[in-house]
């Protein structure tokens, strides 16, 4: 008999429910497009505003981070690959994105050190941060999360 609790958001998740999804690859790549590109435009916009605001760089970048992330996990749930919520898949998105910040984070920091301080060179370290991180997304969610049943 489980016990009452108090009602929860409606996008954390509540049960677990069998994995796996109906959407073929093609969609899932055009759809997970679309998401990364809303959701690095938070991301960025976010950490270009902090780290001109005076945050250090990796604050900045933590930051947003967590904002973009967040974003693309609740579109590509719900839309990409149209998974009901799950407890462990929930969990499993948390270790993929604790791994994917210390890469972005990590990248960024190495790029942002490395390159001359040009007026590309956050945009680029960016870039480069954000295409490796969304490659191990796309990979570790299609193969593993969104299979978790």
């Amino acid at each position: 008999m489980t016990q009452p609790h108090l009602p929860l958001p409606a996008e954390l998740p509540l049960v677990d429910e069998p994995g796996g999804t109906d959407v073929d690859l093609k969609t899932q790549i055009i759809r997970f497009t679309l998401t990364g590109g809303l959701s690095a435009i938070v991301d960025f916009g976010l950490y270009v505003a902090l780290y001109s605001a005076g945050l250090h760089v990796n604050v900045a970048k933590s930051l947003s981070f967590i904002a973009g992330t967040t974003t693309a996990y609740v579109i590509n749930r719900r839309w990409t690959f149209q998974a009901e919520p799950s407890r462990s898949r929930f969990i499993a998105v948390i270790v993929l994105y604790a791994l994917t910040f210390a890469v972005q984070v990590g990248l960024n920091w190495i790029m942002y050190q490395t390159l001359p301080d040009q007026w590309w060179r956050i945009p680029f370290a960016f870039v480069i941060a954000q295409g490796t991180a969304t490659v191990i997304n796309f990979i570790v969610q299609r193969t593993v999360i969104f299979r978790i049943s």
